[in-house]
């Protein structure tokens, strides 16, 4: 359960990545620190930054947002060329207020792009999402750097969640195989314009309303000189993700809550860019297998702190049930 917790901590994951290829990497007194500080991070507020170590370098991250501004600088017309629609498996560009949030539209436009389903394989629930990613040719390298970048942080992602998984079961391999052996992903880029100003104070639009994220681990690549992302505690106050030069911002999402039987938070938070200047963001989303069952562990419901006898707090979720019910709901459109 999230605290009062007022900043969001940072965590040097380098001694996690250096053995994260060893069986026996439990066992390191480096990795012991690095899980020890994850746990206590996803215990308290369910996000916190990775500024050293996570190995995807500077220059791709600060390249990643210049060509996603550069795409949303294009006329209208030419984002178009790869509009959103549910016939495109929700892939593409959507306008600014087509984003829903909880029946309220978003002040953000955005590109979606998700994992690629083959035709037929997970049935009627996957038949939503099929379809491939709709990539623009304008900027002309903008889908090889993009597919680069996402390689990048399936792999950062994997080592993270070995560190975590060690954490709550003793094992670094338990979200692996059935559970996320073969994990869905999603990536959103999305940008924020500049708040309009009234008597020379920003409007505070909502970039992006109150939310949690639905898969295992989100990474988010944000603009590193406007603060906008902001984390509720326990105590309702809103706190700032301040942004921290070349790291990701981490926050765990609605199925790693359900595995840990919440002993994990999946946090609430929201954006308001009260900046004159647009704003971008690259969020990342590692989820489960798209078929996954997902359920609470059983050490985690012998961990539970309210239970007895092994109770089960959480009720199990079929990911891939979850995101369409999720994306069918999302968009006017």
């Amino acid at each position: 359960m999230a605290t009062d917790f007022k900043s969001l901590p940072v965590i040097d994951i380098s001694p996690l990545l250096l053995k994260c290829d060893d069986p026996d990497m439990a066992e390191d007194a480096g990795v012991t620190e690095v899980v020890r500080q994850l746990d206590r991070a996803c215990r308290d507020a369910g996000f916190f930054y990775v500024q050293i170590g996570h190995g995807i370098s500077e220059v791709l991250i600060n390249r990643v947002r210049e060509i996603t501004r550069e795409f949303f600088k294009l006329p209208y017309e030419e984002k178009l060329k790869i509009k959103m629609t549910p016939a495109a498996g929700y892939r593409g560009y959507q306008r600014i207020g087509e984003n829903v949030t909880k029946g309220v539209p978003d002040i953000h436009e955005a590109i979606d792009c998700y994992k690629e389903l083959k035709q037929g394989e997970y049935g009627d629930t996957g038949k939503v999402m099929e379809g491939p990613n709709q990539w623009p040719e304008n900027p002309q390298e903008f889908k090889d750097l993009m597919e680069e970048y996402i390689k990048l942080c399936i792999d950062l992602s994997t080592k993270i969640l070995r560190g975590i998984s060690i954490a709550l079961c003793g094992s670094p391999y338990e979200f692996e195989g059935k559970m996320a052996g073969d994990p869905f992903w999603v990536m959103r880029l999305i940008g924020y314009p500049g708040a309009p100003f009234t008597n020379g104070k920003p409007e505070n639009d909502i970039g992006c309303g109150a939310h949690t994220d639905y898969g295992l681990l989100t990474l988010v690549n944000q603009d590193d000189d406007k603060t906008a992302l902001q984390v509720r505690n326990f105590g309702g106050d809103w706190i700032s993700a301040i942004p921290i030069l070349g790291s990701f911002v981490c926050n765990i999402g609605d199925m790693l809550k359900i595995l840990s039987n919440g002993i994990y938070e999946s946090t609430l938070h929201r954006v308001i860019n009260s900046s004159p200047q647009y704003r971008v963001c690259v969020a990342f989303f590692y989820e489960t297998n798209f078929d996954a069952v997902v359920e609470p562990l059983d050490i985690c419901k012998q961990k539970y702190p309210g239970g007895t006898g092994g109770s089960q707090v959480f009720k199990r979720a079929v990911y891939g049930e979850h995101l369409v019910s999720k994306v069918q709901t999302n968009f006017a459109m």
